[in-house]
């Protein structure tokens, strides 16, 4: 039943998690005027923990409470009380004790949210204390309805309270930390307050004006806290991907993206919900949910690969040209194109037609128009057709023609090229089956210039490249100056390398290249920009004619009318500055990567994982036996996509459950609105189970001869609480921070009381006072165990703000020798607290 339990149980927490888990977006102004639109959490961290991820940790307890007044005639028991502070006197001291055990030798985890932690855990005290009061001070044996209304008000006001703690609301928002050197040498002093910020920080969200204490945030979620903590998920992104891109230079993106994406899950800080379902399904043969997921990656890659390769051209074989662009001079004579085949079938004959077809250069003036036909025989893959180009002595723009593929046949064995054939898998056009020439004039000096007038690169493109191109002529050396200019990038080597110096063209040379080092600063979102600038181009020697060798004379001589003439051309021909003489290059961050970065900031939500989106997908899972290992050491990462083979504890457990997992696979799944309809179903589930285990529980107290106090707080609270203790042992060994672990444990103790007792009670007290009853609660077993668990619990709180200071290092961990005393002395108190409680309830020892 138990197990029964933990199954529908993780159907409830994978609902909390897809709950929780939703976002909204949001717009924020900053105060340089820039608006960002970026995404929030619906709820607040410390909200969800103590409400509904509270509530889905202790439903068991809550509601066999519950179950148990409503099943006796709304008289009091003691299975489910008692189960109440056995849950809590486990979760404090055992749950509590193994983490502190099962951090590695050294390290250590700290509660993160200090201030919710001693919010919570003064509440958890209080709530076991306020439950002895109604017991044994206020109306001793007697429960009135003020008492269980208040004790269930009390539920709100200690969320309240944490909230207003974590978001700094009221007089929290007067203690800020600040630290200033002391007198003494090196003494650092903590101070509250902190001085406040100019109006300048001001910002604006969703059409709101926000002060600097980041008060009237909606949501209390602080904007720019948002956008930076967001910031800074998207740069930990960005080097997790370029620290495996250096160790995996062999890897596809794709691959890259997997390890990733696996390597965040596992350092993302994670919910309540997803380290009980992680312990779950471990426990219950279903898995470890990051492996399995890393695994399914896998095989999707894997099979989308084999689809792209099976998913080719129905064609036996394509033709095609290989480049499709070309450029030639004026004076080449002829330019030659490649014609390829490519494909699976190249053992046939295959014919293709081609034909030119005028540009802006026309055919007879500039080229000679041409059309044929090429045949490739078997075994052939390429081909050349080679086409004339008319020199002349007239200056002219660069011009260009087209020449296209067509008319792709199969030529059977035996048969002309012209003859068509049917055959089954015919030959077909690839692209480009048209191929653009471009002639380049030769009869001027040359027009210089940039392509363009601005160029956007990537920081990550290292080496960056750009193009001076000399239309309108090529004759002769010229020589043109370049150089950068800063704008808001940097040069010297912090945005890009500066750089100057000469191009030389050569004649009959069209382009030349200068190189600029780009730096890449390992910036998300990046827009600077600098200038590269060509100078007057100036002509070093000219020919007479296209390649004579005769030299441009200079001087105040007298020209024979045959060098007149020649100046005469050459002023004509002089080199010249284009359009485009000053390039923008404005560095951006890289797209590619940036869209890479992004796609997996939305894929590491563990709402996914856990989740679920049809029924289809329950029933396999039901099904399916998984591995459980869930050891997180091995360094390759390879590893991590590759799932285990199931263990046969694995097995084990599958078949103990397998009834269970396919009883609540009927839950609906996560998705349907939004987990609410499978958030319903399971704790409507979980209220019958913990019915039948009170009952069940009561019968086996009976048959062993132990009262329902010693077995509640023995055995019903270790079955429920068993889940918790394998989500706390793997939250401390995973997570960087003791939040998850030990931090939920307080609120959960005090959430117990407040909705298990106050609900009960109130809706006994109130059924009594209608029948002009009272409601009686012996408050001796009761009282004597709470007694006993806030004296306790008080020395486990003492121990664990002790083991803060320096030379332990935080709550859980540490040293070896303190860490094992740590624990056993938790170990002792949850032994102790049984022991007593045992001794009281036969009478052994005196209690209230």
């Amino acid at each position: 039943m138990f197990l029964g339990v933990s199954i529908v149980a993780d159907r409830f927490m994978a609902s909390i998690e897809v709950i929780t888990s939703q976002e909204r977006q949001i717009t924020i102004k900053r105060p340089n005027g820039e608006k960002i639109t970026t995404t929030v959490r619906i709820w607040n961290e410390t909200v969800s923990n103590l409400t509904l991820m509270a509530l889905g940790s202790s439903a068991p307890e809550i509601l066999l409470s519950v179950v148990e007044v409503c099943g006796h005639n709304f008289n009091a028991g003691e299975l489910g009380p008692n189960t109440i502070v056995g849950s809590a006197a486990f979760n404090m001291f055992v749950i509590i004790g193994l983490c502190v055990y099962v951090i590695p030798d050294g390290d250590t985890r700290k509660v993160k949210h200090l201030r919710v932690f001693f919010v919570t855990a003064t509440w958890s005290v209080f709530a076991y204390t306020w439950l002895y009061l109604i017991l044994a001070v206020f109306s001793p044996g007697i429960v009135e309805i003020w008492e269980g209304l208040l004790t269930l008000f009390f539920f709100p006001i200690c969320v309240g309270f944490a909230y207003v703690a974590d978001r700094r609301l009221l007089f929290y928002k007067y203690m800020y930390k600040r630290y200033r050197a002391g007198k003494q040498k090196g003494m650092i002093i903590e101070t509250e307050g902190e001085p406040e910020l100019p109006s300048k920080v001001d910002v604006e969200m969703d059409g709101k004006i926000l002060n600097q204490h980041g008060e009237g945030f909606l949501d209390g979620e602080a904007g720019l806290d948002t956008v930076l903590d967001e910031d800074e998920a998207r740069r930990e992104m960005a080097s997790i991907l370029r620290e495996l891109k250096q160790k995996h230079p062999d890897k596809e993106m794709e691959q890259l993206m997997e390890l990733a994406n696996y390597q965040v899950l596992m350092q993302q800080q994670k919910s309540r919900a997803f380290y009980r379902c992680q312990a779950t399904r471990i426990m219950t043969g279903a898995g470890n949910i990051l492996k399995k997921h890393a695994a399914d990656q896998a095989k999707r890659a894997v099979q989308h690969n084999i689809c792209s390769e099976v998913s080719v051209s129905n064609f036996s074989c394509t033709v095609l040209f290989d480049p499709g662009t070309y450029q030639c001079l004026e004076n080449c004579g002829s330019v030659a194109l490649n014609v390829v085949r490519q494909g699976r079938d190249l053992t046939c004959t295959v014919s293709v037609d081609y034909r030119t077809e005028d540009g802006t250069a026309n055919a007879g003036s500039d080229y000679r128009s041409t059309e044929g036909t090429i045949v490739f025989k078997p075994g052939e893959t390429e081909k050349e057709i080679r086409i004339d180009i008319t020199d002349d002595d007239i200056f002219e723009e660069d011009e260009y023609f087209l020449v296209h593929l067509c008319n792709v046949r199969v030529v059977p064995e035996g048969a002309s090229s012209g003859e068509a054939n049917h055959v089954d898998d015919p030959a077909g056009l690839g692209l480009p089956c048209t191929a653009t020439v471009t002639i380049f004039d030769d009869d001027h000096a040359g027009i210089f210039s940039f392509e363009e007038p601005a160029v956007t690169v990537s920081e990550s493109i290292g080496m960056m490249e750009v193009k001076v191109i000399r239309n309108s002529g090529a004759r002769g050396v010229v020589v043109v100056p370049y150089k950068t200019m800063e704008g808001t990038a940097k040069g010297g080597g912090e945005d890009f390398e500066d750089t100057h110096g000469v191009l030389e063209f050569d004649n009959d040379e069209t382009c030349k290249t200068v190189r600029i080092n780009i730096i890449d600063d390992e910036e998300y979102e990046k827009n600077k920009n600098f200038f590269l600038e060509i100078g007057a181009p100036q002509l070093l020697e000219m020919s007479e004619r296209k390649g004579g060798g005769i030299a441009l004379l200079e001087g105040d001589g007298v020209l024979t009318k045959k060098e007149e003439e020649e100046r005469r051309i050459a002023e004509m021909g002089r080199p010249m500055l284009g359009e485009h003489v000053k390039l923008e290059v404005i560095i951006e961050e890289s797209y590619e990567f940036k869209n890479t970065v992004d796609k997996l900031i939305k894929k590491t939500n563990l709402a996914l994982l856990v989740g679920t989106n049809s029924w289809r997908q329950q029933f396999v899972e039901a099904m399916t036996v998984s591995s459980g290992d869930d050891d997180d050491d091995d360094d390759d990462d390879d590893k991590c996509r590759e799932e285990k083979l199931p263990s046969c504890f694995d097995y084990v457990m599958h078949f103990l459950t397998v009834f269970w997992k396919l009883l609540f696979a009927f839950v609906p799944p996560t998705d349907y609105w939004n987990g609410w309809a499978c958030f319903c179903v399971s704790i409507s589930g979980i209220g019958i189970l913990t019915a039948i285990i009170g009952d069940l529980a009561s019968h086996f107290g009976c048959t062993v001869g132990l009262k329902d106090s010693v077995t509640a707080v023995v055995f019903v609270a270790l079955g429920t609480s068993v889940p918790d203790t394998f989500a706390s042992k793997v939250a401390a060994i995973q997570d960087q921070y003791a939040d998850a672990s030990i931090g939920n444990v307080t609120g959960s103790n005090a959430v117990n009381v407040f909705l298990g007792i106050g609900v009960a009670w109130s809706i006994a007290a109130i059924y009594h006072h209608s029948k002009n009853q009272v409601f009686k609660v012996d408050p001796g077993t009761l009282a004597f165990s709470v007694t006993l668990f806030t004296i306790f619990a008080f020395i486990c709180i003492a121990v664990l703000i002790y083991r803060r200071r320096p030379a332990i290092g935080g709550e859980l961990g540490g040293p070896r020798i303190p860490k094992i005393l740590t624990s056993c002395l938790f170990f002792s108190l949850w032994l102790m607290y049984i022991i007593f409680s045992s001794l009281e309830a036969y009478c052994h020892i005196q209690g209230f």
